[in-house]
């Protein structure tokens, strides 16, 4: 059948919107990662120790402070929020701390992790506050909103990357390719959603939960730079020791 040039352009242009608008609005938005080396572990864990420890708060927490969300009805009905800058548990103890080995491990190279790491938004809210992922791993960032989220992060040495999530059950996937401590991560459709990932290129990273604890295991014997970030506090170092099979136990204190 002839279609004349102008109605062919707008059927052209229809077609290519709609499969922009299919693309953006999909179940899952997949980003092919690059070729990872097949690495084996260059540790014994024969003589492999570990190091653990508390992170510590002293002072007075700030009060959470209240989150208005009133600019969207779906995440205002969810009822009330706070901030999690600071988040003190029982015992003085500080959450949403990012503890990993800056320095210590030399030029070992080290298996990237099959499993993906997850990054949610819950209850308009990213879940986990804070996370580690090595780079190379799958990155896999979903939604359980049924609202618009957008992920935007904002790294400095990897590539930076916006997208839509219009739905619940929106997911996409993304493979950082340096490390970076950290990369902040937020919502430009709601301003109080924020998160912080750690990249790194080995597996000794915790991040530290209601009791402030962390746990960095199967270490060879050496002697490392252990360093404790927080988002809002800063960060602090030390040196750690551990010798075959040994356990060093370590406590960083972060003031108000």
């Amino acid at each position: 059948m002839f279609m004349r040039p102008a109605l062919r352009r707008s059927a052209t242009g229809i077609t290519l919107c709609t499969a922009l608008w299919v693309a953006a609005c999909g179940g899952a938005q997949q980003e092919t990662p690059p070729a990872q080396p097949v690495v084996a572990s260059p540790i014994d864990p024969a003589t492999a120790g570990a190091i653990t420890g508390t992170i510590r708060f002293t002072g007075t927490a700030p009060a959470p402070e209240p989150i208005n969300r009133s600019s969207d009805p779906y995440c205002e009905q969810l009822g009330a929020a706070t901030t999690e800058t600071v988040v003190a548990g029982s015992g003085s103890t500080l959450q949403n701390v990012f503890v990993y080995v800056k320095d210590g491990l030399g030029d070992r190279a080290f298996p990237v992790p099959s499993t993906a790491a997850v990054l949610d938004q819950k209850g308009c809210r990213y879940v986990p506050h804070v996370l580690g992922i090595q780079v190379g791993q799958t990155l896999e960032i979903l939604s359980s909103d049924n609202t618009l989220h957008n992920v935007h992060a904002i790294p400095e040495q990897n590539r930076e990357f916006n997208k839509a999530h219009q739905m619940a059950g929106i997911k996409h996937t993304h493979v950082f390719s340096t490390r970076e401590v950290m990369v902040p991560f937020k919502c430009d459709v709601h301003r109080w959603m924020n998160a912080y990932v750690g990249v790194l290129d080995h597996p000794y990273y915790s991040v530290t939960g209601p009791n402030g604890t962390f746990e960095l295991k199967g270490l060879p014997p050496g002697t490392y730079t252990i360093e404790a970030w927080h988002e809002k506090l800063g960060t602090q170092t030390q040196t750690v020791t551990i010798g075959e099979k040994q356990t060093s136990d370590v406590e960083f204190t972060f003031k108000a």
